[in-house]
């Protein structure tokens, strides 16, 4: 993947610093000294060693210029994850698709008090404002959910996968006590998604597996297949609760998989990714329509960290 390391040389002649001293200060070998005059791609760990060491933003020593934004996409949230990276865009990505999803799914947890449960792993309150300890559980559980979905974003969809989310996002919540609720295996119970029937417990497994084995096996992906799987998915309503949460993972997890710029879904949109499930079987442009829109708020994530998807 071609990188534009002008960014890095302009720094270093405005600091007055050599590419030489740079590299024996920070112990970076001849080879990878190579890749940045050839623009090949150098780890996220010796990138923000550079940062520190220069007092300079990771955006402020390359560009990508590829195409291929997608996998890009993926490389630099998987890197940047295992690395934990603060002010990325895997952070950014982390808050806005727990805030979002968790949010339109009923917890009362502010996009800031989810930033600092993520940023700080403890709960900022004053005597005014009461937190609901399930929102909470569940927005860390989110946040294991989202890593786990990227460091599976390349792998094919399968029922442990989708299990191993819902059993990660509902571990430790109130539910999880219940035994009929059944955290990490399919519903034991009738459920209903908008007033609507959904698959009985006693067709769960063989519906889902079904439905995977008939998308796994397709030739090439569009982005309304992905969208197709998640509102199949929703209809089947595998778990007893979780059900949305885990079909937008599994959706953004499909998009990274398959080359498209993921989509998120806030309030803003809600009402309309709602009417666009329930009318999907008659008119499937108000769901496309509500994703792209989703794209679109996802794009300006990537705008903010020079992330092409053209």
């Amino acid at each position: 993947m071609p990188i534009n390391y002008e960014g890095l040389f302009k720094v270093l002649e405005n600091k007055n610093i050599s590419i030489s001293k740079l590299s024996e200060d920070l112990n970076i070998s001849s080879a990878t000294r190579a890749k940045f005059k050839k623009g090949e791609y150098v780890s996220l760990q010796t990138l923000e060693s550079i940062c520190r060491y220069l007092s300079v933003n990771i955006n402020d020593i390359l560009k990508f210029v590829t195409a291929d934004s997608p996998s890009l996409l993926y490389q630099r949230l998987k890197e940047e994850m295992l690395h934990q990276i603060k002010g990325s865009i895997y952070h950014e990505t982390q808050i806005l698709l727990t805030y979002n999803s968790n949010h339109i799914e009923g917890s009362k947890l502010t996009a800031d008090q989810t930033r600092y449960i993520f940023e700080t792993n403890t709960i900022g309150l004053d005597k005014d404002h009461a937190v609901n300890v399930d929102d909470v559980i569940e927005a860390q559980n989110h946040f294991r959910c989202v890593d786990f979905m990227i460091k599976s974003a390349l792998e094919p969809l399968s029922e442990s996968l989708v299990k191993d989310l819902h059993r990660i996002l509902k571990t430790g919540t109130s539910d999880a006590k219940l035994d009929w609720f059944n955290v990490g295996e399919y519903k034991l119970e009738p459920n209903t998604v908008g007033g609507i029937e959904t698959t009985k417990p006693s067709n769960v497994q063989s519906e889902l597996a079904s439905l995977i084995g008939k998308y796994e096996n397709k030739a090439d992906y569009s982005f309304e297949d992905i969208i197709e799987f998640h509102y199949q998915f929703e209809c089947i309503h595998p778990f007893q609760d979780g059900n949305g949460r885990i079909g937008r993972l599994i959706a953004f997890k499909e998009c990274l998989r398959h080359g498209f710029v993921p989509f998120t879904i806030d309030d803003s949109i809600k009402l309309f990714y709602y009417r666009g499930l329930k009318e999907w079987p008659n008119e499937k442009g108000y769901l496309i329509d509500t994703c792209l829109a989703g794209q679109d708020k996802y794009k300006e994530i990537m705008d903010v960290f020079n992330i092409s998807y053209e």
